[in-house]
């Protein structure tokens, strides 16, 4: 019982990112939530509206089951390097110094903790 949100190309580096990434990896959603919330760090803000996204499609994806029983947590989170923008800078004597802008795709994978029953068949 798994839900999948993905975002792309979110202006900021994929090493930046991956530092708050780090920071949820493992945890429960609500503690994931209060970490974002007051995380000043730059990727905090994207992180926690994609987590909320994955925690509304798990809620689409299983209309039955309640959130709070569910005791939902972060599987997986992973961030891929994206496309990267190419600038030119002014530099001394005429010459031009290269600037990437980079950008990144997050992905979070939010499963719930409980076992789904089993369905056995038994023919006898």
């Amino acid at each position: 019982m798994e839900a999948i949100a993905k975002l792309r190309n979110v202006p900021t580096s994929p090493q930046k990112m991956r530092i708050v990434a780090d920071m949820v990896r493992g945890q429960k959603v609500s503690k994931a939530l209060g970490i974002l919330k007051f995380e000043p760090k730059v990727g905090a803000k994207s992180i926690e509206k994609l987590l909320l996204s994955a925690v509304s499609n798990w809620q689409n994806k299983h209309v039955d089951a309640k959130i709070e029983e569910a005791d939902l947590f972060i599987k997986t989170i992973f961030v891929d390097g994206g496309a990267s923008i190419k600038r030119l800078r002014p530099a001394p004597q005429g010459r031009g110094h290269r600037i990437l802008k980079r950008s990144n795709h997050i992905t979070i994978v939010v499963a719930s903790s409980e076992a789904p029953a089993l369905v056995t068949s038994s023919a006898e």
